[in-house]
This record gives C-alpha cells, structure tokens and sequence, in this order.
C-alpha cells in the first residue's frame, strides 16, 4: 500500500511536467504568431525627399514698401486759364513731354508793351549819341576859334572880351560833351532794363507750355481744360509724377543686424530680391535689385535701421505704395546639406526627423537646424547627403515603423516660386 501510494504522486509529477512542456510550447507557438503578424503590418504610406548638398544664401528677410524714385506734384508758375491736357491720366511720360498749356494771350501782350519800350529807349541812345558827335564836332571847330582869337589878342589885334566869349563857348560845348555821355549812358541803362523786363516776360511766357520736369507715370489729373489757376497753388496740384524706372523699395532690418550688412557690403555690391505679394497675375514674381541706401542713424522707438534696395523695374513688377517681401543676400554657404523645413519635428529633446533606411523602416534622428532657404532648411548636423527623409505622414511613425513611400503631388508654379 505505501509503495503503491508513492507511484502515484511521481506519475501525476510526470503529467504535470508534460503539461507544462505542452503548455510553454504553444506559448512559443503563439508569440511567434504575434511577431510574424506583426512583421506583416501594412506599410505607413508617406513621401519623402533626398538631403541634398548645395550652396545657399544667407540671407536677411523683411517686409518691404515700394517707393517711386523721385515724386514732382506739378504746379503753374503763372496764373490764368488751362486751355489745353496734352496726355492721359496714368500715361508714361518723358522728361520734357508737353503737359497743359496756359492761355499766354496776356503775358504776349506784356512782351509786346515791353519791345516796344525797349525800341523807345534804344531811339533815345540814338538820338544822345547824334548829339554827342554834333556837339564834339562844334567844340573842335570851338577850339581852333580859341586858339585863333589867343594869337589874336596877344597881338592886339581884338579886344579880351571877344576871346574871352570864344573861350567860354568851348567851355559850354566841353560841359554839353560830358552831358551828351551821360545822356547815351542813361539811354543805355534803361535799354538794358527793358532786355531783362523782356527776359522776364519771355520767362512767364515759357510757365504757359508746362513740360514734365522728370519721366515717370502721371496720376489723376486734378485740374482740368477750362480751369482758371492760380500761381503757385500749393496744396493743390494739378497733376503728380512718379518716376518708376528706375524704383526704390525700403525696408527695416534690427540694428543688431547691422554690423553684419555693413561688413558684407564693403566688400561688395549686395542683392536684393523682392516678391510681389497678392493674388494678381505678378503675384510670386521675384525681381532681383541691388543695396543703394543704408541710413545714418537708427531708429530708437523701434530698435531697427532703414534700407533701400534700387530696382530697375522694366517689367513695372513693382509699384509705387506696394508691399513686398525682401531678402537681402548677404553671402552664400557653400556645400550646406539642405532637406525640406516641413521635415524637421519638434520633440521633448530638440528636432530631429525620420530618416528612411535601406529596409524601408525609419529612425527617430536628433538635427541641429541652420538657416532657412525657401521651402527648404539648412541642416548643420544629424543627417548626410544622399540620405531620404520623411516629409509627410510623420504622425503615424515611431521608430521602426514599416514606410510606403509615395510620390510628391506636383507644387503650383507660384507656390514653388514663393
């Protein structure tokens, strides 16, 4: 009975120890089941792009307005009536081209009155220089009676009275000379004041065809045909230019900034490129300028300093009053390593992004970001070139996550552009 009891504690041992052979068997079973069903999970489709190596520019951005070269607010140097619009609201005129005329009927009569003075004046130094030629004539004759007369009277031969009335006679004539001088002198003078009160007339007679005084583009004609102006109307022009061709675009950069624009620009000419804003048909347009103008003090209420690039504008891209986006390029990097900036996240530890390894798995990898270029970012540590990374879909990854990738959607022009 003991022997037969202790059997069957060791048989029911065996029967547990088999169970849990079969048991730990069909564990095993069952985790490889779950790591093959796991090596079968679908693929997380997403797109990708190469790091690629380039040179970049460094550049400074801004915001910047548009200004006209230069602006005249065209006023009448005369008063009178407009007789006359020689061109269009918004036309491009030259230096030069005939704008309005003014009714010159008056300031002609005044020319007229002031020739005719002037012809007055001029028979007057005609007449005192007749004078003067007769009246040296009678004094010479006056002189050889004087000198007659003095041999005369030494010999006795005529009375002191009478030479003494030849003497005075030549005294007269000599005084009537010097009279008949200041006469031609005073004649002179006032025809020499008619040629300026004539000049003057001819003058105000120029302000009746008013000219551009620079090229550019009218606006809106303020003072029309038939209008009676008045001279020097300020406040009230009649029509204002701009001069577009060539055209300013100012913006502001902190002063902390400065330093750097100044050392880069001695050593040369600096671009400039502007982006056309909007919706319009130039909307994404670049157009490339140069740095012309750095002011000579910083603004203290904002912290920034004030530049102008100079663009010439043939394409009339850019127009007076606009805004516009600025980079001013100050060098460039050479062989930076550049990816996509919608390719960099942010994490608990700083950026990084999901590189695509040859298994088509991917891999969390910190980067430390450099400056931006466009649509793209500069990466100045992490990643080589060559290597893909994830551009989109980055939600849906962890480390080790099987990737799909997909082919870009094509970019619109002007966003590519921009």
């Amino acid at each position: 009975m003991r022997a037969g009891s202790l059997r069957r504690p060791a048989a029911a041992g065996i029967l547990f120890v088999a169970t849990l052979w079969v048991g730990a068997l069909a564990g095993c079973d069952k985790g490889a089941d779950l790591a093959a069903a796991k090596g079968k999970a679908p693929a997380v489709p997403v797109t990708a792009a190469e790091v690629v190596q380039r040179d970049v520019p460094v550049q400074i951005r801004a915001i910047g307005n548009v200004q006209p070269f230069a602006t005249v607010s065209v006023l009448s140097m005369i008063s009178g009536e407009v007789l006359k619009v020689h061109f269009s609201e918004g036309q491009e005129v030259q230096a030069g081209d005939m704008l309005f005329t003014i009714d010159p009927r008056q300031i002609q009569a005044t020319l007229l009155q002031a020739q005719a003075t002037r012809a007055q004046h001029q028979a007057m130094v005609t007449q005192a220089e007749a004078n003067l030629a007769k009246d040296q004539a009678q004094l010479e004759n006056a002189k050889v009676e004087e000198q007659r007369y003095k041999k005369l009277v030494e010999g006795g031969y005529v009375a002191r009275e009478q030479y003494d009335q030849i003497r005075t006679a030549e005294l007269t004539l000599s005084a009537t000379i010097d009279a008949d001088r200041a006469a031609i002198e005073t004649a002179k003078a006032l025809v020499r004041a008619d040629d300026a009160a004539i000049e003057n007339v001819r003058v105000q007679q120029s302000y009746t065809e008013m000219r551009a005084p620079i090229g550019g583009r009218t606006g809106n004609l303020l003072l029309h045909q038939g209008t009676v102006l008045k001279a020097n109307d300020v406040g009230n022009p009649m029509v204002v230019i701009n001069r577009v061709h060539p055209i300013y675009v100012a913006f502001s950069v902190p002063e902390a900034q400065l330093e750097q624009i100044k050392r880069y620009r001695a050593g040369g000419e600096l671009p400039v490129d502007a982006t056309v804003t909007g919706q319009g048909a130039q909307a994404g347009q670049v157009v490339r300028g140069r740095l012309t103008f750095l002011n000579n003090t910083v603004d203290m209420s904002t912290g920034t300093i004030q530049l102008k690039a100079t663009f010439d504008n043939t394409e009339n891209a850019l127009w007076p009053g606009q805004f516009v986006n600025v980079a001013l390029t100050l060098t460039q990097q050479q062989g930076a390593l550049v990816v996509p900036s919608q390719a960099v996240q942010s994490g608990q530890k700083g950026q990084y992004v999901f590189v695509v390894k040859a298994d088509q798995t991917v891999e969390a990898r910190p980067v430390d970001v450099g400056i931006p270029s466009g649509r793209d970012v500069v990466i100045t540590r992490g990643l080589q070139a060559g290597e893909q990374v994830v551009t989109d879909g980055q939600l849906r990854l962890v480390p080790g996550t099987r990737v799909d990738i997909k082919p870009e959607a094509p970019v619109p022009a002007k966003a590519a552009d921009g």
